[in-house]
């Protein structure tokens, strides 16, 4: 496999249409002023277009492509690879799932580091974590205490896939009920009680429309008497 990387206009970048990896608008702004503060990113990963002479097709590096335009650069840093169909589609299912997970000690050791140096709000504007989540983790906020429950009622994860316009929709509706309810408990807490209020809600209405749909009940008719 023969790599080289070169600078490549960003009008000859062309997304693969079978890249299945899709960002949220709150991560793809962290990543924009990512690269608008640093102007540094990781190399994007591409090959030569297979139907397209001149034009390079992305397999690894999309998101940063598009963060690349909006902030008005003309060119990106690739590492061109010489795949072909099959490599492509295998490195498409891999290269942005593959990942190690963070060692706890020293990912605390690098947020303190950087928390004692930025104000942790601008923080948050350019790491994967809410500024609440960066204060618990580098000890500026105590952790909540989960309050004690029984066995019998531990907390059940429940997992949905949804596109991205559903997923705005159900978190639009959460914290539309969950500013409603008290403060106290945990987010994660308040979230799933307004998510229970919300289907609480929908099976009312259900009740009251199948009770509305009913038929009147009519007595019975007195048993007639004997003369």
């Amino acid at each position: 496999m023969r790599n080289y990387i070169r600078h490549i206009p960003l009008t000859k970048l062309v997304p693969h249409p079978d890249n299945a990896n899709r960002m949220s608008r709150t991560t793809f702004s962290k990543l924009l002023r990512h690269i608008e503060r640093t102007g540094c990113y990781e190399p994007l990963v591409v090959r030569r277009h297979p139907d397209r002479p001149g034009f390079f097709q992305i397999i690894n590096g999309a998101h940063r492509c598009e963060a690349l335009r909006k902030l008005g650069h003309h060119q990106a840093e690739a590492v061109v690879w010489d795949v072909d169909d099959e490599q492509t589609d295998l490195l498409l299912a891999t290269l942005n799932r593959l990942q190690g997970r963070d060692t706890l000690d020293k990912k605390l050791a690098l947020l303190r580091r950087l928390g004692a140096r930025v104000p942790l709000g601008a923080l948050a504007r350019f790491l994967p974590h809410t500024r609440g989540q960066l204060e618990r983790l580098t000890g500026r906020r105590s952790l909540a205490r989960p309050a004690p429950c029984p066995v019998d009622a531990f907390p059940t994860p429940l997992v949905f896939f949804v596109d991205e316009a559903q997923k705005e929709a159900i978190e639009d509706a959460v914290v539309r009920v969950a500013a409603d309810l008290p403060t106290a408990g945990t987010r994660a807490g308040r979230r799933a009680t307004a998510l229970l209020t919300i289907v609480q809600f929908f099976l009312d209405c259900d009740r009251l429309a199948a009770a509305a749909n009913e038929p009147p009940s009519v007595p019975s008719a007195p048993p007639a008497r004997a003369d």
